[in-house]
């Protein structure tokens, strides 16, 4: 059988026992199987950075980096011209990743990050200007490559965290390590 939707395993005719498990172990040994301790160091800098390791794992086997940062939008941070100060929660989760990963920020005009920087001393290390919501996909890669360009990070290090699905599409646009919904990171803490 060579169809449609066969996945090319081993065929039930005979000899069928043999190509099982050499089917199994030819499986196996694509599988990448890690040493314990360097499990425990990926275990223990997942719980630094605040996100489950599955979440951390995926990042790290498709990019082949580490988290270095996380990007915010203004809208995962609560944010606006009539509040431009996070809340209390957001503010100690942010403060928790202090030296675990540069924390970055997009900020929607017409709040500028430069208050949003002098409301939050120590809170986030870069604030810049976000993509309009209308600006075209190169024009939204270019402002979040600046951002991240700024700090002098590698882009498949850089996770964003996104409230809705036109921030989520900044990963994409930027070539950026993965995105995380707001309410999931934030929960998290």
């Amino acid at each position: 059988m060579n169809g449609i939707g066969h996945n090319g395993g081993p065929t039930l005719a005979a000899g069928y026992g043999f190509r099982k498990l050499a089917w199994g172990k030819a499986r196996k040994s694509l599988l990448k199987t890690l040493p314990i301790e360097i499990v425990r160091v990926r275990v223990a800098r997942a719980k630094r950075l605040g996100i489950d390791y599955k979440t951390y794992a995926s990042i790290r086997a498709s990019t082949g980096h580490d988290v270095v940062a996380f990007l915010f939008s203004g809208n995962a941070l609560g944010l606006s011209v009539r509040k431009p100060v996070i809340k209390q929660d957001e503010a100690a989760r942010l403060a928790g990743l202090d030296g675990a990963a540069e924390r970055l920020a997009a900020i929607y005009s017409p709040l500028s990050p430069k208050v949003v920087l002098e409301a939050h001393p120590n809170l986030l290390d870069m604030a810049a200007q976000a993509p309009d919501f209308l600006s075209g996909w190169s024009e939204t890669r270019e402002k979040i490559s600046k951002l991240v360009r700024s700090r002098d990070l590698p882009k498949d290090g850089v996770v964003v965290i996104a409230a809705t699905e036109i921030e989520k599409e900044w990963c994409m646009a930027a070539k950026l390590a993965g995105t995380i919904a707001a309410e999931r990171f934030f929960a998290s803490s």
